[in-house]
């Protein structure tokens, strides 16, 4: 069992995440591709997101964490308790997705930071984070997650739309990579991926003959208030964690109408704003 140490604290400082190999189990994550796959509702709510390069990524996103699967991932102990340590603070769930990369048609996601496109939905701190769970094995083959260490200490930077997502601007990303270095974040399938909310990171397109899936669990501290978010009215009650051994009781339990899902406004939104500004800027 995992157990977060002061040195993986001032890891997470300093570069702006965290891997943990093997935070969960071999049939945990089984259980949840299993779910996953099977699961007509997620679907249903399922949306494709253009990179603006010919490949096309699938997000299903949801605001509530209940009683599902899901659920018990993003309020699991393990998960939750590592989460606040690493920002500080008590937290609440902001929204998870399922990110889905097929292959060979996987989109890339553009250069960004999360709180890039949080910021315009009103939340006036990047005290948040995201935790990714990799449900399928990533590679640099399938399109792992890149991330630039240390860059969530630029602070927030300008964002731009890229096809149908929210990308950094491209002076600040060169000038990133001048100062930070590039790493693949290679995963084995019950890996998890703690992350800043100002960290760029991006990822390629799929190639490969072998799918990328992943669950991202989003958090945000209980002060974090946001001021026009109606999906995410902010911090209303204590987060009610479960214990770790509520993933293999709860067993293949699916979202069955009841996570509140999410368009593409929760990945696209944030750009529009930023547009805006970088136009009137170079008129």
């Amino acid at each position: 069992m995992f157990k977060l140490k002061q040195e993986h604290i001032e890891q997470f400082n300093e570069q702006g995440y965290l891997m943990v190999d093997s935070l969960f189990a071999a049939d945990e994550v089984a259980l949840l591709l299993e779910t996953a796959k099977d699961d007509r509702e997620m679907a249903q709510h399922s949306q494709a997101l253009d990179d603006g390069a010919g490949g096309k990524s699938d997000i299903s996103a949801w605001c509530i964490a209940g009683d599902d699967l899901y659920g018990m991932f993003a309020r699991s102990r393990r998960v939750v308790d590592t989460t606040e340590r690493l920002l500080g603070q008590e937290v609440y769930h902001y929204h998870s997705k399922m990110m889905l990369k097929e292959p060979y048609t996987g989109g890339a996601w553009a250069w960004h930071q999360d709180y890039g496109y949080w910021y315009h939905y009103g939340y006036p701190y990047p005290d948040m984070l995201s935790c990714l769970i990799a449900v399928d094995r990533a590679t640099k083959d399938n399109g792992c997650l890149q991330v630039l260490a240390g860059s969530h200490k630029m602070g927030r930077v300008e964002h731009k739309l890229t096809g149908e997502q929210a990308g950094a601007a491209p002076d600040r990303i060169e000038l990133a990579k001048e100062l930070f270095p590039l790493v693949h974040c290679e995963m084995q399938p019950g890996a998890a991926l703690f992350f800043h909310s100002n960290l760029l990171h991006a990822s390629a397109q799929n190639k490969s003959a072998n799918p990328r899936w992943s669950l991202i669990c989003c958090y945000t501290a209980k002060n974090n208030i946001p001021k026009h978010d109606p999906n995410h009215p902010g911090y209303e009650h204590p987060f009610e964690k479960v214990a770790d051994s509520a993933i293999r009781a709860t067993g293949k339990r699916t979202l069955a109408g009841s996570a509140a899902f999410l368009g593409k406004s929760v990945e696209t939104y944030a750009a529009k704003d930023d547009n805006a500004a970088t136009a009137t800027s170079e008129k």
